[in-house]
């Protein structure tokens, strides 16, 4: 019987085995999209203990402690202290067995602090004591442990509202490693509820010296901000949305649908989606003026449950998979880009796995010759952040596009100890690879093409296609 987390974990065969310990382990991670806070690797932040670098603002483990029985005050309550929180988590572990919390928790044990026992309530206080002692050392600091798993790029999430005043320190300071923003334009966007609107409007306003009275004034101040961005070294977009939107309009009519919400009415549900369509439109023509690449995740029915959403506020665990029916309207949106031939590289993630295989034929409506992989279809994100997700998309992509072009994995996490999410990926990508090959559904004679496909997709496509 083979070993849990031995060195081979995942790799079923030789020649996965090969692939993954001679061609993909040892590469550097380009980490494009997650939601680290800079301000932490900015300060080289040193965490006081495993539950403040683990659990802290971790909704995946907030689920699986509630899934668990256990009681809110563990999990993002105040009146609990570190350890009892951490103890509640090391009780809900062992039940964790097939989802890949269980998989990613001793992955982070074993790559950041050299631990290869299981964490249960037996072992909890000595690993607690152990990790936490290290950490706060000057080896487990921000920075040491982006280092330590050799990441090279980090792509963080920011509002064009933010300062990027870590960002700036950071670049002028010359660390290594790049930190570069991500234009995340959501809230400009999110016309729902009004008050909030004209609060977010106000302070995009104050932050881009643009005195807003209107939709041509808001452009001009989100162009500025974008420029900013651009001259922070930020190449790529990102934009959170339930569905695509690309409702006919006229620009007279987003004038006016801006002044009502704006005065403070509340907007009909076709102004909403005719308002988001002209945002997503003129942000996708700013990016591609700039050669950057926009992301978009799609899919998420979030803040679920109102009652707890009252108490505890937004991103604490309560999102779903959507069955949004949006193929149309995502091909309607890229079209009216293209035909004017203004649509930039793209990245799709989809939250729905029903989406695959649209998503995997979307992107060949709209492959140009121009860019290799100009189209991409992402990774496996959030729900689908796991074996079966990543197999899922992997395969899709293979049957209906090109695999080895793929741009490969990312974070997609606020944790500095998250980075064993590439490790689990390349073990992945390497086993179905290595599978194929002994299986002869793929030659044998072209393994060195094919260890050079995984070096690509685990690291050089993601390096060339974004251009760091």
């Amino acid at each position: 019987m083979k070993q849990f987390m031995d060195e081979n974990f995942v790799l079923q065969t030789k020649t996965a085995q090969n692939l993954y310990h001679n061609h993909a382990k040892n590469l550097p991670i380009i980490d494009y999209h997650c939601h680290l806070d800079p301000k932490l690797i900015a300060e080289d932040y040193r965490f006081e203990n495993l539950t403040e670098i683990w659990l802290s603002g971790d909704h995946y483990k907030w689920r699986a402690m509630r899934s668990n029985g256990v009681a809110e005050r563990f999990c993002t309550g105040k009146d609990s202290s570190d350890w009892e929180k951490f103890e509640k988590w090391a009780d809900t572990v062992p039940y964790t067995m097939r989802n890949p919390l269980y998989h990613w928790t001793h992955l982070e044990l074993k790559t950041a602090f050299g631990i290869n026992k299981l964490l249960s309530p037996t072992t909890a206080r000595e690993i607690f004591d152990e990790c936490s002692e290290k950490l706060r050392k000057p080896e487990f600091s921000a920075r040491s442990l982006m280092k330590r798993y050799k990441v090279e790029v980090v792509c963080t999430t920011d509002d064009p509202a933010d300062s990027l005043e870590y960002h700036s320190a950071l670049k002028e300071e010359g660390f290594e490693i790049k930190i570069l923003p991500t234009w995340r334009p959501d809230k400009a966007m999110a016309v729902e509820n009004p008050d909030e609107y004209r609060a977010y409007v106000e302070k995009l306003s104050a932050v881009s010296g643009v005195i807003i009275r209107n939709f041509s004034d808001l452009m001009e101040a989100l162009r500025k901000r974008h420029d900013f961005f651009a001259g922070m070294g930020c190449r790529l977009s990102d934009h959170g949305i339930e569905e695509f939107y690309a409702e006919d309009y006229r620009e007279s009519e987003i004038q006016e649908i801006f002044n009502k919400v704006y005065g403070g009415r509340e907007l009909r549900r076709e102004e909403i989606l005719k308002f988001k369509s002209a945002i997503l439109f003129e942000g996708a023509i700013m990016d591609w003026e700039k050669s950057w690449t926009q992301q978009f995740h799609y899919g998420a029915i979030r803040n679920n449950n109102t009652r707890l959403l009252r108490k505890l506020g937004p991103d604490t665990g309560f999102d779903s998979i959507g069955d949004f029916n949006t193929a149309k309207a995502m091909a309607k949106f890229f079209d009216r880009l293209d035909s004017d031939n203004r649509l930039t590289k793209t990245i799709i993630y989809n939250l729905n796995p029903r989406d695959n295989d649209l998503i995997a034929t979307m992107i060949g409506n709209f492959q140009d010759g121009s860019i290799a992989g100009k189209m991409q279809f992402g990774s496996g994100w959030w729900f689908l952040d796991q074996k079966t997700g990543m197999e899922a998309q992997i395969n899709s992509l293979s049957n209906l596009g090109l695999l080895s072009r793929f741009v490969g994995m990312l974070t997609d996490s606020r944790s500095f100890l998250s980075y064993p999410r590439h490790e689990y990926f390349r073990r992945i990508l390497c086993n179905l690879i290595g599978n194929d090959v002994e299986e002869a559904l793929l030659p044998a004679s072209e393994l060195p093409f094919l260890a050079q496909m995984v070096e690509n997709i685990s690291y050089y496509n993601a390096k060339q296609f974004f251009n760091f």
